[in-house]
């Protein structure tokens, strides 16, 4: 994301206190019986018993930062680390208010918002479509564009603007419109991170959908790239733009050049870059996750009731007809 970031457990054992027994009363000396012979019964040493042998927790950073040979851990019935609702948003490009196809798309943006706070995250895909799940697969380059805690810094950022160029002019860069609504979840599949999004909107998959490689129920892995080491020339983000993270999420990585998406709060950072990658997760493959999408309407999506988009021709047709807007 989510990174989400080991806890010291410490204790102190209770103390009370016991009363006071009242004085023994004096004792009169009596003669000492002659002593008997101690029997082999009452000489014969109890045997002892060995208490079993405590187990080793390793902390939870040792865990995180397991060698990458080593599979990594299910630490319960439920392998996700996260859970939330998923939107896809694509932008026209610029001066393009009627796009037909994705030569006249500028982005696609996925927006990530968890069920724990207020955090939404806008993610912006570099090939403008998600990868393969199927065999062909394929990986996709991506970085987190923006972090917000308010829904309408992320319309704002949706939102059309117009601005002014020294060669052309005056130039209008369209609003971004919503291409799909639904559920996601963060899993946990042996060493990897995958992403698992159900989708709710809309009920059926149209033109729009199938220009972004949306599914109805789709997975990817996702791998987050070491921030502190550089990329090659030309490749992914300029220096000024790449993300930072925390010492304690920083030291995730170690040497290695990718880790998986293990804590989400990896992605609570903008400029943090990842490779979407598709087709290495079986479309059967059982994750131990269910995801439950609810049907929903234009007064329920949450496109509008939470993330407080406009309604408008060129919000509701790509959503809920799957057509170009």
């Amino acid at each position: 994301m989510a990174a989400s970031k080991s806890d010291k457990a410490t204790g102190s054992e209770a103390s009370s206190d016991k009363p006071k027994a009242d004085a023994p009363a004096k004792k009169v000396a009596k003669p000492k019986a002659p002593a008997q012979p101690k029997s082999k019964a009452s000489t014969a040493k109890s045997p002892k018993v060995k208490a079993a042998p405590k187990k080793k927790v390793a902390p939870v950073k040792e865990q995180l930062i397991a060698d990458d040979a080593a599979p990594r851990q299910v630490r319960s019935s439920d392998n996700a680390t996260e859970r939330g609702d998923l939107f896809f948003f694509y932008r026209p490009d610029v001066d393009d208010e009627s796009p037909r196809d994705l030569v006249d798309i500028r982005r696609l943006h996925l927006v990530l918002r968890p069920e724990a706070g207020d955090m939404i995250r806008l993610i912006t895909i570099g090939k403008k479509t998600l990868p393969d799940s199927g065999p062909s697969g394929g990986n996709h380059w991506a970085f987190v564009d923006r972090v917000f805690h308010d829904p309408e810094e992320l319309k704002e950022a949706l939102s059309g603007t117009t601005y002014q160029t020294e060669t052309v002019g005056e130039r209008h860069l369209p609003e971004a419109r919503p291409a799909g609504e639904g559920v996601y979840a963060i899993v946990r599949h042996g060493r990897d991170s995958v992403v698992v999004y159900a989708l709710e909107l809309p009920e059926e998959l149209g033109e729009v959908q199938e220009a972004f490689g949306i599914e109805r129920q789709g997975r990817f892995i996702i791998s987050i790239k070491n921030p502190g080491v550089a990329s090659p020339a030309g490749l992914g983000l300029e220096p000024e733009q790449q993300g930072k993270l925390p010492e304690e999420l920083q030291e995730l990585f170690g040497a290695r050049r990718w880790h998986p998406a293990d804590p989400p709060a990896l992605l609570n950072h903008q400029g943090i870059e990842m490779i979407l990658i598709g087709g290495r997760v079986e479309p059967d493959a059982d994750l131990g996750i269910e995801l439950e999408p609810q049907p929903e309407d234009e007064q329920q999506a949450e496109v509008f009731r939470d993330l407080h988009l406009d309604r408008s021709d060129r919000t509701i047709r790509p959503l809920f007809e799957g057509k170009w807007a």
